[in-house]
């Protein structure tokens, strides 16, 4: 009799450790990281996103938030709304980084950014990677893949069609630089460097040589008929 209470003790043991197990197993993968739109619709913009990172450790807590943006939101295109207590966000290459005071253990790290616009997609997933203050690193960015149920999906969001005539928004362009005076004078040409300025000068020049020859013979010619008429007076008084 004995015997048999002893047998239903150890498997009640075993029975009571297999629960336990599974209820562990369960509250881990329960853990996960989600991302709400107050506007899931494709080309909205200035659309408030909620990101909420369930804590899954017992003795330590989130430091740090990764996450990656989807094609189409560039990181200039986010702006911080809300993060816990002590926190900045960084932008990265190729999306962000979210860091501060670690929280305490068991305590869900939630913040929230404004994007500028969403992209034309049916779906657009935020791949995160979750540190906590003893180093451990929870990492999750795996994407659908032909149903396939997935450990750490990435937060995922769904958006209806873009509503009608929605457009991308576009960089207004850059508009030039308007030369300074002072560059604007050191670069325009001055007549003299120009050819025709140059053979304007030098047909000048000839012409001036020219008259100054054409006068000196002119008074060579008067003060020789001068000296003549003058030599002739007086060989004519003499006589």
């Amino acid at each position: 009799m004995r015997t048999h209470r002893n047998k239903a003790g150890r498997a009640a043991l075993v029975a009571a450790a297999a629960i336990a197990a599974t209820l562990t197993s369960v509250s881990a993968a329960a853990a996960h990281a989600e991302v709400e739109a107050d506007t899931a619709q494709a080309l909205a913009e200035n659309v408030t996103l909620t990101f909420t990172s369930e804590a899954e450790s017992d003795s330590a807590g989130f430091k740090e938030l990764r996450v990656v943006l989807p094609k189409g939101i560039a990181p200039d295109d986010v702006k911080l709304d809300e993060a816990p207590k002590g926190w900045e966000l960084k932008a990265t290459n190729d999306g962000y980084s979210l860091a501060g005071p670690a929280l305490k253990p068991g305590v869900d790290a939630i913040h929230k950014i404004t994007v500028r616009q969403l992209p034309d997609a049916k779906e657009i997933a935020f791949k995160t990677v979750e540190t906590y203050s003893d180093g451990e690193v929870s990492r999750w960015i795996e994407l659908p893949d032909g149903g396939t149920e997935l450990e750490q999906p990435a937060p995922l969001l769904k958006l209806s069609a873009a509503a009608p005539g929605a457009t991308p928004i576009t960089e207004s362009p850059t508009p030039s630089a308007t030369p300074t005076p002072s560059a604007t004078a050191s670069t325009a040409p001055t007549p003299t460097s120009t050819p025709q300025a140059a053979d304007t000068a030098s047909d000048e020049d000839d012409d001036s040589s020219t008259g100054l020859i054409a006068g000196g013979a002119v008074v060579a010619v008067l003060v020789l008929g001068a000296g003549a008429w003058w030599l002739t007076r007086r060989r004519a008084a003499r006589d």
